[in-house]
């Protein structure tokens, strides 16, 4: 039996209450027997004895009110039981992430994505996840590259999937592969549906382009430059997704251009758009995932790309090796 509690002044505390002394309180106040309970969580009785007093001379507070009889909680004990049990319920709850996270592809992955990427690339992404790695809880957020790095770099975000190079200290990027562009046209350009079609032909045309802050505007209108238009288009109408930028050169209002990936969901569902190739080399962009340089996860995200490449493989891609 321990000895009765002597309260102490809270100057006299330097002790904070340890997780045994925790789990031997819970199981008293459980039981309310210490013989039972010192059973339950597999210490001696007088261990457990030991514990709860020194929970007590800790917290400054008697727990329990000890008879020859029967052990009670004290109204201090009913209320600081609960809070104990919350506490080892965090503690567990502690160790079972910290398990699963010693195995790999298991747990959240929050994977941030452009959106001149995700309706192409996901269906992909996905099943291979799902098929592969089964444990893993895949959280897609769809973002522009400007947002996405900042929530990378505030651990918002794990990994993303975007264009690059991005020049941006402090991220790693695994390259998966390189895409070519591709001209969109209406149905009875000039251009339509033609080969070899030379980067200088877009000086004379009406190029129409996505909203500020995508990528894809941004290479576009450096393509541009490379043909020579040094000026750059003049953007007087623009979109916000390509399926509306389609949209608009079906019904007329000039050409744009197209990652080849997006080029079978966007143009095949309207007749009035005709695509057009470009002379090699083409221009074309990459696609990588994005992490932060020595992320704990590096080496998941490093196999995780190796199976992207290989599942991206039968797209109209070239993938690209590690080291590219």
């Amino acid at each position: 039996m321990a000895s009765p509690y002597v309260p102490q002044h809270s100057s006299q505390r330097a002790k904070q209450p340890s997780l045994s002394q925790l789990r031997a309180f819970v199981a008293v106040a459980e039981h309310l027997h210490f013989r039972d309970a010192a059973a339950a969580i597999g210490m001696s009785q007088p261990a457990l004895s030991g514990a709860v007093s020194a929970l007590e001379e800790a917290l400054g507070v008697q727990l329990l009110e000890r008879t020859t009889r029967k052990v009670l909680l004290s109204p201090a004990g009913e209320r600081l039981a609960v809070r104990a049990r919350v506490v080892l319920d965090a503690v567990a709850e502690l160790m079972e992430e910290a398990e699963g996270a010693q195995a790999p592809f298991t747990g959240v992955l929050r994977l941030g994505v452009i959106p001149t990427v995700a309706p192409y690339l996901l269906p992909d992404v996905l099943r291979l996840v799902h098929r592969r790695y089964p444990e893993l809880d895949l959280q897609v957020h769809e973002e522009q590259t400007a947002t996405l790095l900042e929530g990378l770099a505030a651990g918002r975000l794990d990994l993303l999937l975007l264009a690059v190079p991005l020049g941006v200290p402090g991220v790693t990027e695994l390259p998966l592969f390189d895409e070519d562009f591709v001209l969109v046209t209406p149905q009875g350009h000039r251009l339509a549906g033609r080969d070899g079609i030379p980067r200088e032909a877009l000086k004379e045309q009406r190029l129409l382009l996505l909203d500020e802050g995508h990528c894809l505007r941004d290479q576009a209108l450096d393509i541009c430059r490379e043909a020579g238009r040094l000026d750059g288009p003049e953007v007087t109408t623009t979109a916000a997704g390509l399926a509306t930028l389609v949209q608009l050169v079906a019904g007329g209002l000039g050409v744009t251009l197209l990652p080849r990936t997006a080029v079978t969901v966007e143009t095949a569902r309207n007749t009035a758009l005709w695509t057009g190739a470009f002379a090699e080399p083409a221009p074309t962009r990459r696609i990588a995932l994005a992490m932060r340089a020595g992320a704990a996860r590096q080496s998941e995200f490093e196999e995780l790309a190796e199976a992207l490449r290989e599942e991206l493989a039968a797209l109209p891609v070239r993938v690209l090796g590690a080291d590219s």
